[in-house]
């Protein structure tokens, strides 16, 4: 296998990494020829930035908008390099423009069993996520506005007249389907009415 040069080293992980917000992993580093002590010596003279354990960032590519979704995206990654997190609930309502507010704090749906902790700022819901399920916003899958919606319907944290605008409004765009929003309604009443139940009975 023919050895790669520097520069088209650093070629191909600026490339790699302009698909990630700017951001890449010391793993994916490696590929490029890139091992650690490189990676330590180019962080102290200000080719490249430190992120996070084990994550950088290339300082000549612009910063994303969403650039704390991207950066908690790759902070989830597992031991295979694979980021688990799906930027879900409040966060990916927001996304899909169907928010009235931006959340305070990122909603990441991660696998179960996960086990990093929590960052600051950051609320985990630990629940499977299938790949259909999710669409791509920049480098980073979020939930689709109707598994948004599924997750938010038995949310507490998420007013109910806010739900109803929001499924409402998704219907109206063409998000969700009319017997979509139906089954939302009537899973956020049943939920609102198990809850009431519970006060009283309590």
């Amino acid at each position: 296998m023919p050895r790669r040069s520097p520069r088209n080293s650093l070629r191909a992980l600026t490339a790699l990494a302009a698909t990630q917000g700017g951001y890449f992993t010391a793993k994916q580093a490696g590929r490029f020829g890139y091992r650690p002590p490189h990676l330590s010596y180019h962080a102290a003279h200000g080719n490249i930035e430190r992120a996070g354990h084990g994550l950088y960032r290339m300082p000549t590519l612009p910063t994303s908008a969403h650039d704390d979704l991207t950066r908690l995206w790759l902070w989830s990654r597992a031991r295979n390099d694979r980021p688990q997190a799906v930027v879900s609930h409040q966060t990916a309502l927001a996304l899909h423009e169907l928010a009235e507010a931006v959340p305070d704090i990122i909603h990441l749906t991660v696998p179960l069993g996960f086990r990093k902790r929590t960052p600051r700022g950051c609320r985990l819901h630990q629940a499977p996520v299938a790949r259909q399920h999710t669409q791509a916003f920049d480098a980073v899958p979020v939930t689709t506005p109707l598994r948004t919606l599924q997750d938010l319907a038995t949310d507490p944290t998420l007013p109910a007249e806010q739900f109803v605008r929001a499924a409402h409004a998704a219907s109206r765009r063409g998000m969700i389907i009319r017997r979509e929003l139906h089954a939302l309604l009537a899973q956020r009443r049943a939920v609102r009415a198990a809850r009431t139940r519970r006060r009283r009975s309590a």
